[in-house]
């Protein structure tokens, strides 16, 4: 498989416009424009675009704000459950319910206090007219098992067709054979309806001594999750430890490996990976080793990009990119890696409504940045 080449930076300049500051890098298929629309985030984490284009964004510490295009910030909404920001926990992921414009509802998972740490849990939400507030917010899942002392919560959502609700969840870091376990939630992608039940068709309903809403188990920490355009059907990655990052399309009920396989070694080259196939259990799609610490997930839809619709898009933290894949159905056939002289570590990643995608930085200056075509 070849790599594309890395972007590299050909100007910065100030935007005459409303945006803050613009630079431009050379991809394969184009050069790229990286507009600056908001900066001074705290860790931010997620972005939701609302009806009229403006955005949900979460910071880490526990704030959601709203944003414009014209880079406009709000103060932080007020009803925002109490959590824990310790090391990777706090306000994490948000989507809009595929039905937001008839009942505001929003979902949201953030790192939930509880004794000895803290769980990964999912709510739900109105975002009330004005967006200076959240009312009726439940809790309608909250994981269970050993709890998290800052690391692994996962905790990236994605509604299905359906409206059903995917969560992943983390293994907590010094629990990883938990995740091969079915009566707990450490490591598993979560399925639940909207209100929090579970449907009836989850793989183990039913089955003695397992969580009936697993969908999928034997995964790490899941930072990226989304339902795939075209097929509706759920796609997520997985960071590995020293190697074996992963993309895998759970399927109901199946075993994703870790830490039995994989593609890695453990923080200081230990072994920890019986080998790198097993029967009984599903190999990823594409795996990274050395890592790209991958974040956030699109499958580009949009127009101002026309060659690269249907390509994937990961944030890359510690490698500090924009990795895009060519696709021909469930196989990956090239990759390019962009922005690298950005010099950002990439969390979320989104195709926007306006056919631009969207990204947000990791860093205590966090930005939200619009990629459109240089001109």
């Amino acid at each position: 498989m070849r790599s594309g080449a890395i972007g590299a930076a050909l100007v910065v300049v100030l935007a005459s416009g409303p945006l803050q500051a613009q630079q431009v890098f050379k991809s394969d298929l184009g050069d790229i424009r990286v507009d600056t629309v908001v900066s001074g985030l705290s860790h931010p984490w997620a972005l939701a675009f609302l009806p009229d284009g403006r955005i949900l964004v979460t910071e880490r510490p526990g704030r959601m704000r709203v944003a414009t295009r014209d880079g406009k910030l709000s103060p932080p909404l007020e009803g925002v459950p109490k959590l824990l920001a310790q090391n990777q926990g706090g306000l994490l992921d948000v989507i809009l319910d595929r039905d937001f414009a008839q009942n505001r509802t929003i979902y949201f998972c953030y790192s939930d206090p509880v004794d000895g740490g803290a769980q990964t849990s999912l709510a739900r939400a109105r975002l009330e007219p004005g967006e200076t507030q959240l009312s009726n917010v439940q809790r309608i899942f909250r994981q269970e098992g050993p709890p998290s002392r800052g690391l692994h919560f996962g905790c990236r959502i994605a509604q299905a067709r359906d409206g059903n609700l995917f969560l992943t969840t983390g293994d907590h870091f010094v629990y990883p054979d938990l995740a091969q376990s079915l009566d707990n939630h450490l490591g598993k992608i979560i399925r639940i309806a909207p209100n929090g039940s579970v449907p009836k068709d989850n793989p183990f309903v039913g089955r003695a001594g397992a969580k009936p809403e697993i969908w999928s188990y034997g995964h790490r920490n899941s930072q990226g999750a989304l339902i795939h355009p075209v097929t509706g059907k759920l796609w997520m990655h997985e960071h590995g430890p020293q190697g074996g990052d992963e993309i895998n399309i759970p399927e109901p009920g199946k075993n994703c490996g870790w830490p039995v396989i994989g593609y890695g070694v453990n923080y200081g080259g230990a072994k920890i990976h019986e080998s790198t196939h097993k029967p009984d259990m599903e190999q990823p799609i594409r795996q990274w080793t050395p890592v790209i610490a991958p974040s956030g997930f699109t499958i580009y839809t949009g127009d101002l990009f026309p060659q690269w619709k249907g390509n994937a898009f990961i944030g890359g933290l510690r490698t500090q990119i924009l990795v895009r894949l060519e696709l021909d159905g469930e196989t990956v056939t090239r990759e390019e890696r962009l922005l690298r002289q950005l010099g950002q570590r990439i969390r979320d990643v989104r195709t926007g409504p306006d056919g631009a995608l969207w990204l947000v930085t990791d860093d205590s200056n966090g930005k939200i940045l619009r990629l459109s075509p240089a001109k």
